[in-house]
This record gives C-alpha cells, sequence and structure tokens, in this order.
C-alpha cells in the first residue's frame, strides 16, 4: 500500500534530517548540511534492498517504488530553485562557478558512457 511508501519516505526524511543537523554541528555551522541527501540515499538503498529478513508484499513494495520515484525528481527540483536563487544573489562567482560545474557534468557524459555495459553488450 501507499501508506508503507509514506511511512518509510517519513522515517528516511527524519533520519536525513537528524543527521544533517548532526553535520552541521559538528562542523560548527546553524545550519542541516546534507540532510536531505542523506534522506534520498537512505530512501534508496532501503527501497532497494533485497533482505530475507524482511517480508514485503508486492501492493507494500509498490507503495515503497511510487514514493521512492516521487521523492527525488520533487527535492532535486526543490534543491535546484534553491541554488539558482542563492547563484544569483550571490554575484558573479557563484553563478561562473554553477556554470563550470554544468558544463563539464555534459562534457563528462561521453567519458562515462564508455564504462555503461549494455544489455546488448
Amino acid at each position: 500500500m501507499v501508506i508503507y511508501g509514506v511511512a518509510l519516505l517519513s522515517f528516511c526524511m527524519i533520519a536525513g534530517v537528524f543527521f544533517g543537523e548532526l553535520i552541521g554541528y559538528l562542523i560548527g555551522i546553524d545550519a542541516n548540511v546534507g540532510g536531505i541527501g542523506i534522506a534520498m540515499l537512505l530512501l534508496i538503498f532501503i527501497a532497494n534492498k533485497n533482505s530475507k529478513n524482511i517480508k514485503i508484499d508486492n501492493i507494500t513494495k509498490s507503495g515503497i517504488n511510487f514514493w521512492n520515484a516521487m521523492y527525488i525528481p520533487i527535492v532535486v527540483a526543490m534543491a535546484a530553485k534553491q541554488n539558482v536563487l542563492a547563484a544569483i544573489s550571490g554575484g558573479w562567482m557563484a553563478i561562473t562557478a554553477g556554470v563550470f560545474v554544468v558544463i563539464l557534468s555534459f562534457l563528462a557524459i561521453p567519458f562515462l558512457y564508455k564504462f555503461v555495459k549494455t544489455k546488448e553488450s
């Protein structure tokens, strides 16, 4: 059921926010550092874990997969919006760094593609 996906999402979000706040506290800033990323990685790990100890029926798996599929694009879009607003208010150096990273990422795609094994191979 979808409700189990929401429960798993809530658990991952609470754990991510906790650890993000803890990391921020440990490095001496009053902010959540990487909490959303931690939550996303935890959600991906738990949703894809195929353990014999955890028995999940197909309806529950579909609920978890639904929220797994919905959560990541929404959070990435929200973070991207915040990053763009911060870059615009941060000046030319932030905008230049952002554009440089995007161009570098696009240039890395052909290089990374060589290491992907297709089903045809």
